[in-house]
Formats: structure tokens, sequence, C-alpha cells
């Protein structure tokens, strides 16, 4: 008898997702500037958001179970649900990030003046995480599509009785396939504009990534077969309800940036970002000049005793 693995590949697809958003999330915050101090917030802050995240992913699945059979129960086979995890996660980030980040930053406005490029980071972070995460669901066998004979159809070990727990073997449409093929393409989409979208022509990428993954949610809920959980509109899933509301918050976010900040963004001076090669020749310049001009003080002072 073999021993138990410690780590399944849904796991380790996990984990590699996890990595994958910190490193990048790493880099991006040098790139826009943020002091190491606020660097560090941010690494905590998205610890805090794993270990909520998760919690809350639980949680969601446990009260889909609940709608559907009424009964609520935590166990290790209760499952997790990605927005539970998304809606956990936030939050814990924000609380960190502005709490943490007003006690640790020698700026403490600074939290604040970066909240748009942390969003733009998050952004990006979160479709790169999600996507990995969907490749485990694929090696667990979760999230899967119908039953079909066509060519792309994967054979599964799927559960095909959700009431008294029964699995078996099934050829199905690989749907986790799919969206993780297209939250890859979405995160670097997102990316390629985290470093195109500069200057005064710059606008937010969360409504971005909102609308287009709510998008995609809606639609392809329609082909999903496992256990989707039930809601108080019979012919839509608890999932397809919470993606609508990502893209009315996708559309406000956008909509309110693009009444109300995008003409103050435009009439500011435009000035090079720090943490660029043209950022770094700018404060270069404005230290050398200061330089100077003490240096002429100093000389002014000296002829003048």
């Amino acid at each position: 008898m073999y021993p138990e693995a410690i780590l399944t590949l849904y796991d380790i697809f996990i984990l590699v997702g996890v990595v994958a958003a910190f490193l990048l999330a790493d880099r991006m915050t040098g790139q826009r500037g943020f002091s190491v101090a606020l660097q560090r917030v941010v690494v905590f802050a998205a610890l805090a958001a794993v270990v909520v995240g998760y919690g809350f992913a639980v949680l969601f699945q446990a009260f889909y179970n609940f709608m559907e059979t009424g009964v609520f129960e935590l166990a290790t086979d209760t499952g997790a649900t990605f927005y539970g995890g998304l809606i956990g996660g936030i939050a814990a980030f924000l609380a960190v990030y502005f709490l943490v980040g007003r006690r640790m930053c020698e700026d403490k406005k600074e939290p604040v003046r970066r909240f748009s490029d942390m969003a733009d980071i998050g952004a990006c972070c979160v479709p790169l995480a999600h996507a990995f995460g969907r490749i485990g669901c694929l090696m667990a066998g979760c999230c899967h599509g119908a039953e079909t004979d066509a060519w792309y159809g994967i054979r599964m070990w799927v559960e095909i009785d959700p009431v008294k727990h029964l699995y078996g073997w099934r050829t199905v449409v690989p749907i986790q396939l799919f969206e993780s093929i297209f939250l890859f393409l979405l995160a670097g989409a997102l990316i390629y504009l985290f470093y195109k979208n500069t200057g005064k022509r710059r606008f937010p990428l969360m409504p971005v990534y909102l609308v287009g993954y709510g998008i995609w949610r809606f639609f392809i809920e329609f082909a999903r077969s496992d256990d989707r959980g039930a809601t108080v509109v019979s012919f839509l899933s608890p999932s397809q309800l919470i993606a609508l509301l990502l893209i009315a918050a996708g559309a406000a976010w956008f909509a309110l940036w693009y009444f109300r900040f995008r003409k103050k963004a435009e009439k500011a001076p435009e000035s090079p970002e720090a943490g660029t090669e043209d950022g770094a020749a700018a404060e270069t310049k404005a230290e050398t000049k200061e330089g100077a001009e003490e240096g002429g003080d100093k000389r002014a002072k000296e002829d003048k005793n």
C-alpha cells in the first residue's frame, strides 16, 4: 500500500499560482516606485489574503451546499469556491494594506496615494494565480463540463452523485482547461497594459479584469455540469449571480474614474514614473540640481565672508 501524498496535484498548482502572483507583484511594486516599507506591507497583506481567502472559499462552498441540501457542514470534502476566496482575500488584503501601511510607511499617505497602482497590480496577479488554480481543478476532476464523446473530451474521476458522494470515470468537457487558457490570456493582456498603460492616457486595469472575467464566468457556467449550488433565481447558479455583481462593480469603477478622475489626471503635469529608467534619470537629475544649488549657496557664503 502506497502512503498518501502530503500534497495533491491540486495543492501543488495552487501553490505555484500563489508563488507566481507573489513574484509578479514584487516586480510590479518596484516598477511603480513603491517604498521598501510599502513593498513589505504588500507581502504581509498578500499572505493574509491567501490564508483568509482560503477560509472564505470553504465557507462560501459550505453555504452553497446548505442552500441546496439544507445541511451546513465544514469537512475535508466540503470543497472551495473561487468567489469566496476572492471576496475574503480582497477584504483581508485591504485591511492589512491600509492599517499596517499607515504604521510601517514613513509617508503615512503613501498607501492611499499608491492604491490605484496597487489595484492595477492586483488586476494582473489575481487571474495569473487563478489560471494555475484551474489547472489544479483539472487534475482534481472538479469544475468540469458535461459528458461528451467529442475529441476534446477528457476522461476524469468525477462526482456522479452529489448526494451520496459517489465517484466514477467519465469523459467530460474540460471546462477547467478552457478557463485556464482564458485566464492566462487575460493575465497576459493585463500585464502588457500595465507596462504600456502610462502617462496621461492611463486608465484603471481592475475594471477590465472585473468585467472581462465576469462575462466569461457568467456564460461558461452554462457549460458546467458539476454540482453548482442553488440560488433564489432557479436558472442561475451562485457563481453567475456573483459574476453579474463583478460586471456591475467593474462598470461602476470605470464610470467613476472616467467622469471624476480622468480629467484631473489629464490636466496634471506628466512626469516619469518612479521605478522606471526615465523616472530614475529624472530623480538623478533633480538630485544633481539640488547638489549644484547647495554648492552655489556655500560658495556665495564663503565669498561674502
